[in-house]
């Protein structure tokens, strides 16, 4: 019997115990994870019947020997989706032999644990933690640890206390990258955008930790100290977030207007909170032709279903940058514990020309250079991840 099919049998056995609560007949690849045809063309995909959350993916074609890694998932998420794309793609096109294996732990702390005792009863590789959630419980219960660990669309580590800084590396088994841009650099875009800038109004879900920490109280101090108003929407409940949404943008509104009167220095900010962000038809429908920002680019979109411009960093940059520090870890080129935080820089930019247009809000020709991707008047792709389209 092959070591692949070994391991199989392990992961089969060794989750079947404490998963079966999680266990559904039928359950498709998609309850969890969304993939893009090209992935799901180029990988075949596994859903152990004994559980569902554990999917094996292996290449088409694979050849001999191929590198291990487990994938930690705290639940679903669009963002994640991205993330797992991208990487994915970066191993085909590096022409790297990679088997994974995606356990959804559902941010149970057991789960989790056991599989982390499975990674290593397998021979994995490398580990990569999906998400802030996943990296604070590796950070927690595997730092110094046996195998190496990447982070993925995680937010900044040295603001949630994981890291002492940007430059020095953990020491640890964890090379760490983070989700979020400057926000020093990210207000001078906004007060750049909208230069009397009166009011800034923070959306987020407030259970959601690692944006509260990282994206919400330190804009929220800057801003303070340039004179802004501050305005906090946040959703107690994240499976109640449209219905709160609904009742808090509005009284968001009135605050405002107490400043702004005509709501023209005025400024809705979203947070990578995913039950807050994909609400985005909510949130634009409410708004009232203030401005609709965001940290996460991917919420720029093809025609109205958008923000007007987002400052922050792509999920897919932030998959690349983990992507390749485990390449350099994979090749032992590299110990994961003298790699310094990977941070993209400058930001991601990206502008919809045509939501602009329909609010009346003027761009500054400098957000137009630097921006990596941009919809055009009529909502068309005119340039994406830095290169022209067909779009005229």
């Amino acid at each position: 019997m092959s070591n692949e099919r070994v391991n199989r049998k392990i992961l089969i056995l060794f989750f079947a115990t404490f998963f079966i609560a999680a266990q559904a007949v039928g359950e498709s690849t998609s309850s969890w994870l969304a993939l893009s045809p090209v992935s799901e063309a180029s990988w075949q995909i596994t859903a152990e019947r004994e559980n569902g959350r554990v999917l094996v993916l292996e290449p088409i074609t694979m050849g001999d020997d191929p590198k291990k890694i487990l994938v930690l998932f705290p639940k679903a998420s669009s963002a994640y989706d991205t993330a797992m794309d991208t990487i994915l793609g970066f191993f085909l096109n590096k022409r790297k032999s990679v088997h994974f294996t995606l356990i959804n732990f559902e941010g149970r702390p057991d789960w989790g644990l056991r599989a982390l005792a499975w990674a290593e009863k397998a021979n994995q590789d490398l580990i990569f933690s999906m998400g802030s959630q996943s990296t604070q419980f590796i950070h927690e219960h595997y730092s110094g640890e046996k195998l190496p660990v990447v982070t993925v669309c995680s937010k900044d580590p040295v603001l949630l206390g994981q890291v002492t800084d940007y430059d020095t590396g953990s020491g640890t088994n964890i090379a760490y990258t983070s989700l979020d841009a400057s926000l020093s650099l990210q207000l001078n875009y906004l007060k750049r955008l909208k230069k009397n800038l009166k009011n800034l109004a923070l959306l987020y879900a407030e259970d959601n930790i690692s944006a509260v920490k990282t994206q919400v109280k330190p804009m929220a101090a800057l801003a303070r100290l340039e004179g802004i108003n501050v305005i906090h929407i946040a959703v107690e409940k994240q499976s109640n977030a449209r219905q709160e949404l609904r009742l808090k943008i509005p009284a968001a509104l009135q605050v405002m207007r107490h400043t702004d009167p005509e709501l023209l220095q005025s400024i809705f900010w979203i947070t990578g909170s995913t039950s807050v962000f994909q609400e985005i038809e909510t949130i634009d429908n409410l708004s009232q032709g203030v401005p609709v920002l965001s940290v996460v680019p991917d919420l720029v979109r093809k025609g109205e279903l958008s923000a007007v411009l987002s400052i922050g960093v792509s999920f897919e940059n932030n998959a690349l940058k983990a992507a390749l520090y485990a390449l350099e870890i994979l090749e032992k080129k590299t110990e994961p514990g003298t790699l310094k935080v990977g941070v993209v820089s400058p930001p991601d930019i990206a502008i919809n020309f045509g939501k602009a247009q329909q609010i009346g809000l003027t761009i500054p020709f400098s957000f137009f250079e630097s921006a990596g991707t941009i919809y055009d008047y009529k909502g068309r792709p005119a340039r994406e991840k830095g290169r022209r389209t067909g779009a005229r």
